[in-house]
This record gives structure tokens, C-alpha cells and sequence, in this order.
């Protein structure tokens, strides 16, 4: 296993912990390449996925966009190469970007990073 990657470990489900929580929304969607926790992207609101890294140290995640595959690696700042990790690959096609569906404002532009 290659360290900050556990293949084997589903996502935790097809949004954004913190904001499924807290009723909130996102821009993008991130996987932890470690626990599997989705978490929203740099230009979200609340930078979820980067919050995750901070507090646990897991330092890989992968885009969870449909049709993208790409793993960033947050304690060297570079891009990495990963191995294909449990299904499902990327959050619903059919959710919204940004998403989800019925939470995004319509000023959401003005609260993107």
C-alpha cells in the first residue's frame, strides 16, 4: 500500500460530510485516499477536504468528479499517481455542480474561493 492510500476503503458517501451535516453545499467534491471521507474542495465555502487533512494528517485525496482520476497530494503540494480505489469512483452524475441540488444559493458564486 502505498502510505496515505488504502485502496480498498469506500468513500463515505456521495457528498460532503461536514455540509450533509450542517445543511450546507459545495463546488467540488475530494476523497480521502486513506478513509474515504468526501469532503468539499478548496473553493467551497468551508474547504472541507483540506479541514480533513489538517486534523487526521491524511495527506492524499482524489477528485470525486465524474470522468476525473487525478490524486493531490496535500503534504508535498504535488500531484500523485494512485491506484484505483473502491467504488463508487465519483459522486452521482446527476448531482448539480455546484451541489447539492436544492442548498446551493443563488449568489453562490459570491462565496466561492
Amino acid at each position: 500500500m502505498t502510505a496515505g492510500i488504502d485502496p480498498g476503503v469506500a468513500p463515505s458517501g456521495p457528498g460532503c460530510v461536514e455540509c450533509e451535516e450542517a445543511g450546507g453545499w459545495w463546488v467540488h467534491l475530494r476523497r480521502c485516499a486513506q478513509c474515504g471521507h468526501v469532503g468539499c474542495c478548496d473553493s467551497s465555502p468551508s474547504q472541507h477536504a483540506t479541514a480533513h487533512f489538517s486534523s487526521t494528517g491524511h495527506p492524499v485525496v482524489q477528485s470525486f468528479e465524474p470522468g476525473e482520476d487525478w490524486f493531490w497530494d496535500f503534504s508535498r503540494s504535488v500531484g500523485v499517481v494512485g491506484p484505483r480505489l473502491a467504488d463508487p469512483q465519483s459522486r452521482p452524475e446527476d448531482q448539480p455542480v455546484p451541489g447539492p441540488a436544492g442548498r446551493v444559493p443563488d449568489d453562490w458564486r459570491d462565496h466561492v474561493h
